[in-house]
């Protein structure tokens, strides 16, 4: 399993698993395999163990860590549980085991905004990423109490690099919502990893630059050749301790295996099905017609997933029309972005947008 943010070399080379901490934390609870090798930093390797215990998982550099993780301990949970009595946790899934072990719930910038007010309360204590959560305290009227934990990638980049991004190759401009909110302020699209390739795929700009860590630029190009990428280049020095030939030694030699302690993993266990697997909604199953498309529209809001039973290329518009099935997903797209692609599929034209329309529907929907 590679994070979005690994090396090419990895990321398309030898990974059976690719995505962001959202993508991998689901793929590892679903995974039917003896052994995982997690690329990544250690914080996913954690997450892969607690939610899937009877599996043996492997990080090819245990000294991958991240600066948000090192931010906050369990005693600062602790102390902040004190100061403000009845107010639930919610952890950025960047955090360490002890740290969600005291939370009620983690999350992941796809679907922190999701996890807080699913907590049900006026006040939320989000963990620790404080750009992360300023950003989705514009979204909600839950108030957020903040630590001061920054991303040390994305702190780097300035408000005043991505106006010269713009007015210097009239780039459109995409930002990972662990940037400054004077970044933030500049761009034309926030959000996680998964959501910046849902708004390429949407958008199709000829020009963009993703302020977030460089390799998932070079990640996504292979995805969307036609679109030009630039990037102000920050790596993830954590990430980077990540190589193939560490990859290999590591599946080679078997060695470092990640464990979590049983009384954290219990409690740990807890707060990550709360939050990593908030999105696994009840199951809605629908047609792949126009019927669907409707239904998946209206559907769109509330907390349940769709599965498509129909899928198949036989050029009608029924099964065109499951374009607008993948815009009613992701909470970072709408329904009325993909109006234009379901019109066009219902005159039975077989634009080329619709591609990765249909291809998102089958990815997502039609597991079987």
């Amino acid at each position: 399993m590679a994070h979005s943010y690994q090396s090419s070399e990895i990321f398309h080379g030898i990974a059976d698993v690719t995505g962001d901490s959202l993508a991998l934390a689901q793929a590892a609870a679903d995974c039917d395999a003896e052994l995982i090798v997690l690329c990544g930093v250690h914080f996913m390797a954690e997450s892969a163990k607690i939610l899937a215990p009877h599996r043996t998982v492997l990080i090819p550099d245990l000294e991958a860590s991240c600066s948000l993780a090192s931010s906050i301990s369990a005693d600062d949970v602790r102390e902040l549980r004190a100061q403000y009595p009845g107010v639930p946790v919610v952890s950025y899934v960047n955090t360490s085991a002890a740290v969600k072990a005291e939370s009620d719930a983690c999350c992941t910038s796809a679907n922190a905004l999701q996890v807080v007010e699913a907590m049900g309360a006026d006040r939320v204590i989000f963990l620790p990423d404080r750009f992360l959560g300023s950003y989705v305290a514009t979204q909600t009227e839950v108030e957020l109490v903040l630590w001061d934990g920054r991303c040390e990638v994305h702190e780097k980049f300035t408000a005043e690099q991505a106006r010269h991004a713009r007015e210097r190759f009239d780039a459109k401009l995409v930002a990972y919502p662990e940037c400054s909110p004077e970044v933030l302020a500049e761009v034309d699209f926030v959000g996680s990893t998964s959501a910046m390739g849902c708004w390429l795929a949407r958008e199709k700009p000829a020009r963009i630059t993703l302020i977030t860590e460089c390799s998932l630029a070079d990640n996504l190009r292979a995805q969307f050749p036609a679109t030009e990428f630039i990037k102000p280049c920050n790596l993830c020095p954590h990430m980077q301790r990540i190589t193939l030939q560490k990859t290999y030694a590591c599946l080679r030699d078997f060695k470092h295996e990640v464990d979590v302690p049983p009384d954290i993993a219990d409690a740990r266990g807890r707060s990550a099905r709360n939050g990593v697997m908030r999105g696994r909604w009840p199951v809605v199953a629908i047609g792949g017609g126009v019927a669907g498309l409707v239904t998946a529209l209206a559907a769109a809001p509330m907390p349940m997933r769709l599965r498509c039973c129909v899928h198949d290329d036989s050029g009608t518009t029924s099964a065109l029309a499951q374009g607008g099935i993948a815009a009613a997903l992701d909470p970072a797209d709408s329904p009325a972005a993909h109006a234009r692609e379901t019109l066009a599929a219902g005159a039975q034209h077989k634009a080329a947008s619709l591609g990765h329309a249909r291809q998102t529907c089958s990815v997502w929907l039609d597991d079987g």
